[in-house]
């Protein structure tokens, strides 16, 4: 394939915006990215005309892929065409209000933002002031966007930031615990019960690796939340609306959160975020309640009616049926691939988001209960050295996955995520022969 046009543009990139892009994961393609002219079905083309199966799809957002359903379409071209916004309300908003509270078992009130970032950010500020505590508890290697409360490292005795830029004395209020460990979880409840606000966790970590809970987790979490009077946030930024279809993923694992952040989906494609949650909790933002919360933006009518119409559409056609058995067929022809080639290797993901983590088991590969991607099942062989948490794949082979293997990848004409961490995402506009195209790539590039 001829790059030389993504080469230029991003010669010229890094000129004007550091690292050449305006969001950090996109430079991490080797040795430069793609630059993308446009979208079409579950493919994308480059400025350099070369076409590729595209398992990016925004990061999460583009659950029915790149070519928008003429319902879809329509809503938004009309609201665009009524007036870019208005700063006052409008209908659609509350029209998207409602389709999510009678579909999401937890959200009774909700509230849009503009991010997915803005939603934990303000989730966490309405824990506080709910409880009157300040700690926020949070899993190692799960990701919340980025804010100065969850972007940690360390445990829960000794945690710094991650970032340049944030005191130390906001670190001090977060409790770092590993996932899938309730041991871990209840020794930090025994010592800062007290002073926790919230559980903040994604349903699934999908931001490293895409490690699927042990059965009982969220159970636990739940109880522990009961307990000691904090509240239980899932982060379904990524899983909201992919995972467990229009009831997302707490509806799939079966433990109703206290409050629930949103983005991707939910805006059809367009920049949101949402958090809803019992309405006890929720009228405690502004104007009713003395949590400040506001934004220009928030409930933007063209991003309500995508995000209203791409529901929608997906609860009035067979979207999660073809997505989810795409999905399967992906990960169990991987495992099968893996088995062979790279046995040390896991497939992971479930619904419609898959992965291959490059991990350095030494045991059999994966099979029988995990064979569709790895459920932290103690039947499978694997299960003792399978990844337990996104920190976990520290120790994968990700200078492989990014200078050999994506590369290569890349050339056979399929994109996957751009480091060994993002997951996969598949569309309504995939195909089984995309699929079977996938397949045959990693056949080759393993």
């Amino acid at each position: 394939m001829n790059h030389e046009a993504s080469r230029s543009l991003y010669d010229r990139a890094l000129s004007v915006m550091p690292g050449g892009v305006n969001s950090a994961v996109r430079a991490a393609p080797q040795p430069y990215p793609v630059f993308v002219e446009r979208g079409e079905g579950g493919h994308v083309v480059d400025a350099d005309g070369n076409r590729y199966v595209d398992w990016i799809c925004g990061l999460g957002p583009l659950l029915l892929g790149h070519d928008t359903p003429e319902e879809v379409a329509a809503a938004v071209q009309s609201r665009a065409a009524e007036g870019p916004m208005y700063g006052m309300p409008s209908e659609i908003e509350v029209e998207h209000a409602e389709f999510v509270s009678r579909h999401v078992p937890s959200v009774e009130m909700i509230r849009f933002v503009n991010s997915g970032t803005e939603a934990t950010v303000s989730a966490c500020r309405l824990a506080r002031a709910v409880t009157g505590r300040d700690k926020v508890l949070v899993m190692q290697g799960g990701y919340h966007g980025a804010q100065e409360s969850t972007l940690v490292e360390g445990d829960a005795e000794d945690a710094s930031p991650s970032s340049a830029g944030i005191p130390q004395s906001f670190a001090e209020h977060t409790v770092p615990v590993p996932f899938n460990n309730v041991e871990a979880v209840e020794t930090a409840f025994e010592k800062h019960g007290d002073d926790i606000a919230c559980v903040l966790v994604e349903p699934v970590q999908a931001n490293m690796g895409i490690v699927y809970p042990v059965e009982g987790y969220h159970d636990a979490l739940r109880d522990l939340c009961d307990e000691y009077g904090s509240l239980l946030i899932f982060d379904e930024v990524i899983t909201g609306f992919r995972v467990g279809g229009l009831g997302c993923a707490q509806s799939e694992f079966g433990v109703e959160p206290d409050i629930t952040t949103f983005g991707k989906i939910i805006g059809g494609g367009f920049p949101v975020g949402a958090i809803g949650g019992k309405t006890e909790y929720i009228e405690q933002f502004t104007p009713t309640g003395e949590v400040f919360q506001a934004g220009t933006f928030s409930g933007h009518p063209v991003t309500m009616a995508a995000g209203l119409e791409t529901l929608k559409y997906c609860a009035e056609h067979d979207v999660y049926e073809h997505v989810n058995g795409l999905a399967e067929r992906l990960r169990e022809g991987l495992s099968e691939i893996v088995a062979d080639r790279a046995p040390g290797y896991t497939v992971v993901g479930s619904d419609s988001f898959f992965k291959l983590v490059f991990t350095r088991a030494d045991g059999p590969p994966q099979g029988g209960p995990c064979r569709n991607g790895c459920r932290q099942d103690p039947g499978c062989e694997r299960y003792g050295e399978c990844p337990k948490r996104g920190t976990d794949l520290d120790r994968a082979e990700t200078e492989r996955y990014a200078r050999l293997f994506r590369p290569e990848m890349r050339e056979r004409g399929i994109l996957l995520s751009q480091n060994q961490f993002e997951s996969n995402f598949v569309s309504y506009g995939h195909t089984e022969a995309d699929v079977e195209e996938t397949l045959e790539a990693y056949k080759h590039a393993l």
